[in-house]
This record gives C-alpha cells, sequence and structure tokens, in this order.
C-alpha cells in the first residue's frame, strides 16, 4: 500500500500542543510520518498514512483536546 499524504488544519499552536498529540501520533497504526507547521497560520498537520484514514486522525487530536478539520 503506498503512502497517501493527508493534510489537516489544527488548533496545535505550538511544541508544547504537539507534544501532547506526539506520543499517539507517533503509536498510531497506519502512520508512517507527520508533521506539524506551526509557522503556518492554519497551523497545518501533515500525515503521511499507510492506511488511517482522514477520520481517525481527527479523533486523535480531538481527543487531545484540539481541533482539527480535513483540508482536501
Amino acid at each position: 500500500m503506498e503512502n497517501k499524504e493527508l493534510k489537516f488544519k489544527t488548533t496545535l499552536n505550538c511544541g508544547g500542543c504537539v507534544s501532547k498529540v506526539k506520543p499517539d501520533l507517533d503509536n498510531s497504526q497506519g502512520i508512517s510520518k507527520w508533521e506539524v507547521d506551526t509557522d503556518n497560520p492554519d497551523k497545518i498537520l501533515t500525515v503521511s498514512s499507510k492506511g488511517i484514514t482522514e477520520d481517525q486522525v481527527i479523533s486523535i487530536i480531538k481527543s487531545k483536546g484540539f481541533k482539527a478539520e480535513s483540508i482536501r
């Protein structure tokens, strides 16, 4: 299965916010790589997916108290 790039607009404003979601994203099945651009006004989360869905990523972010919405 090839990697699919998913992008999300988030409320992950700083390194502290990113560190709260890091363990969940690092340990999630179906994510090969991810990063958050906190310099971008929309705080873009980019996920290289090996099977995880957009809804699953959004669910992980929401479970930590942040918002994420898919960018198409």
